[in-house]
């Protein structure tokens, strides 16, 4: 019996926080700019990072290069700079080995998303995946998990799992769209306004652990 495991992506397999910081600390040195400006190139970037980011941080900062080369150089040092551990690429490998189908349900737009899983090698182990931008729907909306479980062959209504770090799109988007939910809570704590997950682990090896454990009937806290 298949059953079905859908991951957000960034800061759930990737660290995508550490990585912006990185760039924009090598942005600012690139184009002689003040380490205040780092600190404004990260939250230009932390909520959505698209082309037209960069038609802002183009001219809030003069800078020379169009827009489009200013995306492209940031796709590019983003993907160099996010890693996906080994210990979760084996985890992922084990997960489909033992019957379930893997898919990446995630926001963003499509040519960075698509390039980090080429980067950290999360596309060949996968089964399927679901970028806002392509669908035309973003977490929480149902639509948009719904796209990543037909992507990986499935459908919502057959049941799932879906695993993540973001308490409103990931969470409760999941537990709306039907999905149990496993919540990646990178040393948070949970927001009492929503409803809890069914599980609560530090990262993405123990959520991948407890799926491969099939002991996903009691809540498990860390």
């Amino acid at each position: 019996m298949q059953r079905l495991v859908l991951f957000d992506l960034d800061n759930t397999l990737i660290d995508r926080n550490g990585a912006i910081q990185d760039w924009a600390a090598q942005f600012a040195a690139r184009y002689s700019l003040t380490d205040h400006a780092s600190t404004q190139l990260v939250e230009s970037v932390q909520e959505r990072a698209f082309p037209a980011t960069f038609e802002t941080i183009r001219a809030q900062y003069r800078l020379q290069p169009s827009a489009n080369s200013l995306w492209r150089q940031y796709c590019s040092d983003i993907a160099a700079a996010v890693r996906c551990p080994e210990r979760v690429l084996t985890g992922m490998d084990a997960l489909r080995a033992t019957g379930w189908r893997v898919g990446i349900a995630t926001n963003g737009a499509t040519d960075i998303q698509n390039t980090k899983l080429k980067a950290t090698g999360l596309i060949g182990r996968i089964d399927g995946v679901s970028v806002s931008e392509t669908v035309g729907a973003r977490k929480p909306e149902t639509a948009a998990f719904e796209a990543a479980a037909v992507a990986c062959g499935s459908r919502l209504s057959q049941g799932g799992w879906m695993v993540g770090d973001n308490p409103e799109t990931d969470i409760d988007g999941g537990r709306r769209a039907g999905l149990r939910t496993i919540w990646i809570h990178n040393g948070r704590a949970w927001p009492d306004r929503l409803s809890a997950p069914d599980h609560c682990v530090p990262d993405a090896e123990a959520a991948i652990t407890l799926l491969l454990a099939d002991d996903c009937s009691r809540s498990v806290t860390t």
